[in-house]
């Protein structure tokens, strides 16, 4: 029996706190339940059903549903299902409690229908998800997490701060659209884009997921910033800049993917290039580009999650995710193989996957408005998708060189894991009228495949792919070799402190002159109160008596002379 207003959230989150008193088969049962339970409450629900809490005389709404956070709160209960399934193999509490208070904290947020409970679960997103950076049990893990919960939890600072000026300034705590004009809005845009990794806000993200688990990095792919993509989505929705860092979001990274060896970093530059067409779609804010926005987060869980896990069934096997170490596991893994290949052509939005009819609803939306420079930034990043994340990391890791390593295939529960979101992957591609359009916020109207849009498509893949093996065959293509490739958090890393102690050497080092000056002057002004004051000094001499009414009579002398004239 459905409990109506019940937050599917909670189902989760008391649940994963509930997982370390069973154990074995039994913890693995219930947890693959309770996704699945939440799933049947969100789905059992109407729109408009809602959950008000009154806290210090405000009225918070802990559960609000409609057509843009049901969405979203779908496809993150189907990503935890699916992260519990690939980790069904680990034996692992920490984890265990952490994906789901984590996952059930991020579908929390996205229900939430007012600042303040926004702002609790955006908090508890952060502190669930850095368990999972730490169950590495490594000194570079643990450092990695620490910079990660400084920056998520100064997110969510910086929203309690916009939310608290909001309330002083118009006494609404309510989560609506907010844009920059608003009371705090400025500051509520910053925390989010923290989340969303933009432009130089960004590196937390390549920084941090390469260095989670095996499991814990399919986790984090799904929530955090998509979260953040759902709260531009509400609350900014047609704010013009945020087209532009859209379109720099999808450009930036590519660069940096191509020449990375870490091919988990790569996917991690892959999904802020992704994010850039959600962020562009939001700020163009048309129904259309919404839904588009809408559209491709949803795809992009799941093809992105498809990706992590084929690479994390690599690292698992073999130890390794350098693109430089690997090479010929499709004979050892032709599973995992086939199923990178499925998430690689889906995220280059090749037809009949899941990316080429969820990219086309921004792109569309892009050109209707009349951005044509973006519209060709987006075109630029889309062929760059194939070359770094379509061909690069199924080329590099299982057909490139045979780097002569042989394995098992991944287990059982990891392949079943990837082969459900591979064939979820191709069924929203095949058939998106019936499975993805009708969970979108607004009526669609839009048919994905056209001549026009297929062979447009197709063309610039085929180009893309030309160009790779140009590339390839010249010699010009970035050769995989162990290596650290500078981002802009080389700046507040390396380059502010390695400065901030130069400045510091140089102040200190002016502060000890200064007072090695101070003492001198003072030891002199000493040397001169000795000499006259001194024991031996002239006005510590005795005088006669004589001496001294001769003073007083000149000095009363002058007196007089000052008085009189």
């Amino acid at each position: 029996m459905i409990a109506e207003g019940l937050n599917p959230a909670l189902i989760l989150i008391i649940g994963g706190l509930l997982a370390p008193l069973l154990g074995g088969r039994v913890r693995a049962v219930f947890m693959l339940a309770l996704p699945l339970l939440g799933i049947v409450q969100l789905c059992g629900m109407d729109y408009g059903t809602g959950s008000l809490v009154q806290l210090f005389q405000l009225n918070l709404i802990t559960l609000r549903l409609d057509g843009l956070s049901f969405a979203f709160a779908l496809i993150f209960l189907i990503a935890s299902w699916l992260g519990v399934i690939y980790a069904l193999h680990q034996r692992d509490t920490m984890q265990d409690v952490a994906a789901l208070v984590y996952a059930g904290a991020a579908i929390g947020a996205t229900l939430a229908g007012d600042l303040v409970t926004l702002f609790i679960y955006w908090e508890l997103t952060a502190l669930g998800s850095v368990f999972l950076i730490w169950a590495r049990r490594t000194e570079r893990s643990t450092q990695t997490g620490l910079r990660y919960l400084v920056i998520q939890i100064g997110s969510g600072v910086l929203l309690l701060a916009g939310a608290i000026i909001h309330l002083r300034a118009t006494g609404s705590i309510a989560f609506d659209h907010l844009g920059l004009d608003a009371p705090g809005g400025v500051l509520i845009f910053i925390a989010f884009g923290i989340k969303c990794a933009f432009p130089l806000l960004h590196n937390w993200l390549q920084d941090a997921y390469p260095e989670a688990t095996v499991t814990g990095t399919v986790v984090l792919s799904a929530f955090t910033t998509k979260l953040a993509v759902y709260a531009l989505a509400r609350g900014y929705a047609g704010t013009e800049i945020l087209i532009y860092i859209g379109a720099t979001m999808t450009v930036f990274p590519i660069f940096f993917a191509v020449i990375e060896n870490d091919l988990r970093k790569v996917l991690s530059y892959s999904l802020n290039n992704q994010l850039g067409f959600m962020v562009a779609g939001i700020g163009v804010g048309t129904e259309l580009a919404l839904n588009g926005t809408v559209a491709h987060a949803f795809c992009h869980i799941l093809y992105k999650a498809l990706l992590f896990m084929s690479m994390g069934a690599v690292l698992f096997r073999v130890g390794t995710i350098k693109a430089s170490e690997l090479g010929g596991l499709y004979k050892s893994m032709p599973l995992t193989a086939a199923f990178c290949i499925v998430g690689s052509l889906s995220i280059s939005a090749f037809p009949l996957f899941s990316g080429f009819v969820s990219k086309a609803l921004i792109m569309t939306a892009v050109l209707e408005e009349h951005y044509p420079v973006v519209w060709l930034a987006l075109l630029f990043a889309s062929a760059g998708v194939l070359d770094h994340s379509g061909i690069k990391v199924p080329f590099f890791s299982f057909f490139y060189h045979d780097s002569g390593k042989r394995c098992a295939e991944a287990p059982t529960n990891m392949l079943v894991a990837m082969g459900i979101t591979a064939f979820s992957c191709v069924a929203l591609g095949l058939f998106p009228q019936v499975l993805l359009y009708p969970l979108l916020p607004h009526a669609v109207d839009y048919t994905p495949y056209t001549l026009t849009h297929v062979l447009t498509q197709s063309q610039l893949l085929l180009f893309a792919a030309l160009a790779f093996v140009t590339l390839m065959k010249t010699g010009l293509y970035p050769a995989e070799i162990p290596s650290v490739n500078l981002d802009f958090d080389w700046t507040y890393r390396k380059l502010l402190p390695a400065a901030s102690t130069r400045v510091w050497g140089v102040a200190l080092r002016g502060w000890e002159a200064f007072n090695a000056g101070a003492v001198r002057r003072v030891e002199a002004l000493i040397a001169v109160l000795s000499r006259h004051h001194g024991p031996q000094g002239l006005l510590a001499t005795t005088w006669p008596s004589g001496s001294m009414v001769l003073w007083a009579v000149l000095l009363l002398g002058v007196c007089l002379v000052f008085y009189y004239l």
